[in-house]
């Protein structure tokens, strides 16, 4: 199993799920929202296998960003893997949008030198994050849980940038119209964990079967066959890196 985004660091017993994960050999990257929380979980990810741990700065902690650059220069060269970065201007986050746009271009100059896979919040942003990360040239992107306009989705598919999908997305209409237009080399996985549910419980990290389950239905292949583009797909990014 291959979950591109899920937060280790948020379950309640953070150390017990990543044993799981690695016992199970599941391909996880897990995201952090402050280089601080990075810093605190980086002792507990340093010999694992199979689970990888992102050097983040969460569009919604802007607040925070400011005092939070210092730490995150510092660690910058212990990772190959950024995220959750980009922007937010939902409700939620539009307040702070000027801090936001200043945060994610600090970031993409400090990464657009460096082989580095980049995670991306992009909530109401999509079409200003898109643009940025062309403008820093930036060559190994996620788009998480993305959320936009559909014309958008070919031209960050032909910038060669990803899209990860998870349970919540396949069981929306317009999540299932995004997907729709996602090329098949351009998808990856991922759950969100722990802040998507089932039967009253977070998803543990890899718990993807349901949406291997729908591109099986949608492409009209067997569930094996989807797996393999997705591994496919991953080791093609991951590659990048090298």
């Amino acid at each position: 199993m291959i979950d591109t985004h899920c937060h280790i660091d948020l379950y309640q017993n953070p150390k017990s799920i990543l044993e799981l994960c690695e016992s199970k050999r599941i391909n996880v990257l897990s995201m952090t929202n402050l280089p601080s929380h990075f810093k605190m979980g980086l002792p507990f990810f340093q010999n694992a296998k199979y689970c990888r741990m992102a050097l983040g700065m969460h569009p919604l902690y802007a607040e925070f960003h400011e005092k939070e650059f210092i730490t995150f220069e510092k660690y910058l060269n212990f990772t190959s893997y950024i995220g959750e970065v980009g922007l937010d201007f939902s409700k939620e986050g539009v307040f702070t949008k000027e801090i936001q746009i200043a945060s994610f271009n600090r970031i993409l100059m400090l990464v657009s030198d460096k082989k580095k896979i980049l995670s991306i919040h992009s909530r109401r942003a999509e079409k200003e994050v898109f643009e940025l990360l062309q403008h820093y040239k930036i060559q190994n992107a996620i788009f998480h849980w993305y959320s936009g306009g559909l014309n958008l989705i070919k031209n960050i598919s032909d910038a060669g940038y990803y899209f990860s999908v998870n349970p919540a997305m396949i069981k929306s209409i317009s999540g299932q119209k995004i997907i729709s237009k996602i090329p098949k080399g351009n998808i990856l996985t991922e759950t969100d964990g722990p802040f998507i549910y089932k039967d009253n419980l977070p998803l543990i990290p890899g718990e993807i079967e349901e949406v291997l389950d729908y591109f099986s239905k949608i492409w009209n292949i067997n569930v094996d066959e989807v797996q393999n583009i997705i591994n496919v797909n991953f080791k093609r990014l991951v590659n990048n890196l090298k």
